[in-house]
């Protein structure tokens, strides 16, 4: 039999531990001497307290190892349950430093970093939907409000709070000829007709997402740093692009206060 102070240096584990082990049932010792109070411990618990040690490094908790540590089955499921815990927090913790050192190079390279890059999921929405090609970004002005026109008539209900996007059907990015689909979400189905069609557009899981503040003229540089950004960071484009306006010409004098989030659903790779 090993006293509990020669225990307590074979393992590294100080006496008071011991005493809290045997105290909450995790690990008693073999022997208490009545007289004294002295505990004594034999090889038996020698490969008990190592087990308890090598989970404690595996990031459990005591009474995590107290539940499952007399259950061979039990510790496989557990530890396959932590193992996929500490990947994903491998995985999150990867894209943190691949971020800050995407960051850092860009600093290097003294551009200016207009845009700030979140990661966010899109709500599933009911909406108003028009799809057609314009010349340019300027004939969303004549556009939108015929489409707001139509959606009067028919009844339409906008949702609060407000969202309006369009979706860009082409391939690529474009200042002419652009194959447009202009949504407004709305609180419920109407009837369509042969200009506004309703719809649901499901809940886009992780989305790249990032403000443009100033006229619509300037989306060029902002779609370069987005698409930039999905590469450098390891991501993949799954979804088509949106532009969801905040601020425009209807409340905002100045062009340069116009405010628009672009959005691009995206996974990882």
């Amino acid at each position: 039999m090993y006293p509990i102070g020669i225990f307590s240096k074979m393992n590294r584990v100080t006496t008071k531990t011991l005493r809290y082990y045997d105290e909450i049932d995790l690990l008693k010792p073999a022997y208490i001497d009545e007289l004294s109070g002295y505990r004594y411990y034999t090889s038996h618990e020698l490969t008990r307290i190592n087990r308890i040690i090598a989970l404690k490094q595996m990031g459990l908790s005591l009474t995590d190892i107290k539940s499952i540590i007399d259950d061979s089955k039990g510790i496989d499921v557990f530890l396959k349950m932590k193992e996929k815990e500490l990947i994903e927090r491998i995985q999150s913790e990867s894209d943190k430093l691949l971020s800050v050192r995407n960051y850092q190079k860009r600093l290097k390279g003294e551009r200016i970093m207009n845009y700030n890059p979140v990661i966010k999921s899109l709500p599933q929405v009911i909406v108003a939907s028009m799809r057609t090609v314009v010349d340019s970004y300027n004939s969303y002005f004549t556009v939108v409000p015929k489409m707001g026109e139509e959606m009067n008539r028919l009844g339409a209900v906008c949702a609060e709070p407000a969202y309006c996007f369009n979706m860009y059907h082409d391939k690529e990015y474009k200042t002419e000829n652009i194959d447009v689909e202009v949504c407004e979400s709305v609180v419920d189905y109407c009837q369509d007709s042969d200009m506004v069609k309703f719809k649901k557009i499901e809940t886009v899981d992780t989305a790249l997402c990032i403000f443009h503040k100033g006229p619509y003229e300037g989306f060029r540089e902002a779609y370069a740093f987005a698409y930039e950004w999905i590469e450098d960071n390891e991501y993949e484009v799954v979804g088509l692009a949106r532009e969801s306006y905040i601020d425009g010409i209807w409340n905002k004098e100045s062009g340069a206060e116009w405010l628009t989030e672009i959005q691009i659903p995206v996974k990882k790779k």
